[in-house]
């Protein structure tokens, strides 16, 4: 989504803000009372309307099987949770859509009305079945509890309340899908950025267990998992818990609570772990970030399928979407933005949609070469709430496409930047590279242990460097020094 049109989007949003009201309605787990912000039928909508937002923004892992596999193993942990009870009402007895997004965060969250995600990443990260049950639990107590409808109730945040709750309150450390889905900084992203509260937390990690156990499954696997995410943690922020998850309990103090609450379930003879078709799912995983859509080598951005490269700012921070590449200034002083123009067959055109809304001022245009292919320039003044800014666009004719830089800054500062800017717009070239052009992702391999040793012994003797002894220790739920028995499972990168 360009940046105009996320404006245009949630100024609409903003709107209904203006005009929504707080509903009192029954919830489908207590049955009590209370307020919200929005009617359960409003919540549906939300959820209708925001879900393709999401799958644009991450987009879908292509693999039909495991999607299905994560959506049978979602319906059947549905079906012991509160909306699906004999006595709960018609009107909660809603459809769920279980989705697995292209993404090696490890993340999962879900929307009001019933839309569950989980990433490759998080997939990736669990080690079988009874573990995805457990998220999974946890993300349907969110729409069960309808806890984004009561914190956009307390806060008057309105539907991007509800919906920045939904994405904000992410079970998981390791990415901030706030940011991943309303692009960089901003009011926007800063709404985004609620966290669910503890006690609804403690809720869905309570009801996580219990939906699970009910489906039979040992639920204290869950607690492994949130050991992994501690040390996620650690490892990321280098101690402690990172300060955008604050709101959150411990993953420690969750990870003794879980073990605490599935002891009646265990005790019951919920004890279904069910490694191996778990497993048999995850063979060929892409595992971390996937190259073939695109990647960023020696401060150059790659795009093998697409046949295209651009010089990255040095220092910059680069958010790759599958609507758009976004790179942030260290400072957070500047923002350059590349994704591809839509409903534009020319490059004037695409210019022509920038000059010609309200509020942009035109500075400068004209007509440009980059690399032999036809482009168009636009300098231009906007004003927005936080003041006035200046920005540079270049719209460039390739491969039967219309690609978009947009680069802007505080206009007092803009031409600090605007070099920086030109240089990676008037960069962009055609791919000849074999190497670039036949990259492929690394895969997760399983690996049956011939012999009993330490898991370090087991590692890669080379592996790309986004890959650590540390982080694969993480990835399989191990200590880099824990005995490894002959027969054992292992997840390694391919």
């Amino acid at each position: 989504m360009s940046m105009y049109r996320l404006r245009a989007y949630l100024a609409v949003v903003l709107m209904a803000i203006l005009f929504a009201g707080c509903a009192v309605s029954r919830s489908p787990i207590t049955g009590k009372k209370r307020l919200y912000g929005y009617t359960w039928a409003q919540e549906q909508q939300i959820g209708k309307e925001s879900d393709p937002q999401i799958v644009a923004q991450f987009g879908l892992y292509d693999d039909d099987r495991l999607a299905a596999y994560v959506t049978r193993i979602g319906e059947a942990v549905l079906a012991e949770s509160h909306l699906r009870r004999p006595d709960t009402p018609e009107e909660f007895r809603i459809p769920f859509t279980f989705r697995v997004l292209d993404s090696p965060v490890i993340n999962a969250f879900a929307l009001p009305g019933g839309y569950v995600y989980v990433t490759r990443g998080l997939l990736s990260h669990l080690n079988n079945e009874a573990q995805l049950a457990v998220v999974l639990g946890h993300e349907i107590t969110h729409v069960a509890a309808r806890h984004a409808s009561q914190r956009a109730a307390t806060q008057q945040l309105g539907t991007l309340g509800l919906l920045g709750a939904a994405i904000g309150g992410q079970v998981l450390l390791g990415g901030n899908a706030a940011q991943n889905v309303l692009d960089l900084g901003g009011t926007a992203a800063q709404l985004l950025f609620l966290r669910y509260g503890r006690d609804d937390e403690r809720e869905s990690d309570q009801n996580g267990v219990d939906y699970a156990g009910l489906v039979g499954y040992k639920p204290s696997e869950g607690a492994a998992f949130f050991t992994s995410l501690k040390r996620i943690g650690q490892q990321q922020e280098g101690g402690g818990i990172p300060s955008f998850l604050s709101t959150h309990p411990d993953p420690g103090e969750r990870e003794q609570t879980i073990y605490r609450i599935s002891e009646r379930w265990e005790q019951a003879g919920a004890n279904r772990v069910d490694q191996d078709p778990y497993y048999a799912m995850l063979g060929n995983l892409v595992l971390g970030e996937d190259p073939r859509q695109g990647f960023v080598e020696n401060d150059v951005f790659y795009h093998p399928g697409l046949k295209f490269s651009f010089p990255v700012p040095s220092g910059y921070q680069v958010i790759n979407q599958p609507t758009q590449v976004g790179m942030v200034e260290p400072n957070q002083n500047a923002i350059l933005l590349f994704s591809i123009a839509q409903d534009a067959s020319s490059a004037q055109q695409a210019a022509s949609q920038l000059t010609s809304q309200e509020g942009i001022t035109t500075v400068d245009s004209g007509s440009a070469t980059v690399s032999g292919n036809r482009a168009y320039y636009v300098l231009a003044d906007a004003q927005t709430d936080g003041g006035e800014v200046r920005l540079l666009s270049y719209y460039i004719e390739y491969g039967g496409s219309v690609y978009t830089f947009l680069g802007y800054a505080a206009k007092a500062s803009f031409s600090t930047y605007q070099s920086t800017f030109e240089r990676s717009m008037r960069g962009f070239d055609r791919v000849t590279d074999q190497r670039i052009l036949n990259i492929q992702p690394t895969r997760l391999r399983l690996v049956t242990a011939s012999r009993s040793g330490a898991f370090r012994t087991f590692l890669p003797k080379t592996m790309a460097a986004q890959f650590t002894p540390e982080g694969l220790a993480i990835l399989n739920q191990v200590e880099l020094d824990t005995q490894i028995q002959r027969g054992q499972k292992l997840k390694l990168p391919g």
